[in-house]
């Protein structure tokens, strides 16, 4: 098969949620030789962009969304483990849920995403002390910290977490994003984040931006 038309059918299978035939992909493509980079890349996080795509405008929904994310997964844990040390990921982000929220459906389909994009990602889970993200971000040297906030009540831990590392000095270490359901680009603003993820593609695409950006 020709480049151009391997790298279509990765692309489909992400689109087609097809878990099995984006890892039969993956396989094959490192059998052959080919760039696991270039694979991922123009194929496999094509797939998934416009699946992203496709579930912002509405016409594609979040069952349909966790499935692509796992196939998209499944391919780049294969691709990912040929790739030579130091070139695997793109940047390291440690997420979790805010102490007091017991919520984390969107924040795993955030973490999906971001492995999907290249991220390593350190997921902390629900209910999260602010000094535990500070604290894992110095340990992994991380590059982004994201907050998610399921209930208004838990949404100023964001807040408080930007302030803290403003007083500790690290504010211009971490890249900060913040997500959930009461949350708003208008909130970032206000609290000083550096990205606002309005779903787990956005949140994604934003986090790629910022690492882009420096």
């Amino acid at each position: 098969m020709d480049t151009e038309g391997f790298l279509k059918e990765a692309k489909e299978s992400i689109k087609d949620a097809d878990k099995g035939k984006a890892q039969e992909l993956a396989k094959q493509a490192i059998a052959e030789g080919m760039d696991p980079l270039e694979v991922i890349n123009k194929g496999f996080r094509a797939g998934i962009t416009e699946v992203g795509d496709l579930f912002g405008r509405g016409e594609l929904f979040l069952p349909e969304l966790i499935l692509s994310a796992e196939a998209m997964k499944g391919a780049t844990d294969i691709l990912t483990s040929a790739l030579p040390v130091g070139a695997k990921e793109r940047g390291k982000v440690v997420i979790g849920t805010a102490q007091g929220d017991i919520h984390d459906i969107g924040k795993s389909m955030v973490v999906s995403f971001l492995q999907a994009n290249g991220f390593e990602v350190y997921d902390l889970g629900r209910d999260v002390e602010m000094q535990q993200f500070i604290d894992k971000a110095k340990e992994v040297d991380a590059d982004i910290i994201g907050m998610s906030a399921l209930l208004t009540t838990t949404m100023s831990m964001q807040k408080t977490l930007i302030q803290e590392l403003k007083k500790t000095g690290l504010r211009e270490k971490f890249k900060v994003m913040v997500g959930g359901a009461p949350a708003t680009q208008r909130w970032a603003d206000r609290i000083g984040a550096d990205a606002y993820g309005v779903d787990a593609a956005d949140a994604a695409k934003k986090a790629t931006e910022l690492l882009d950006e420096g």
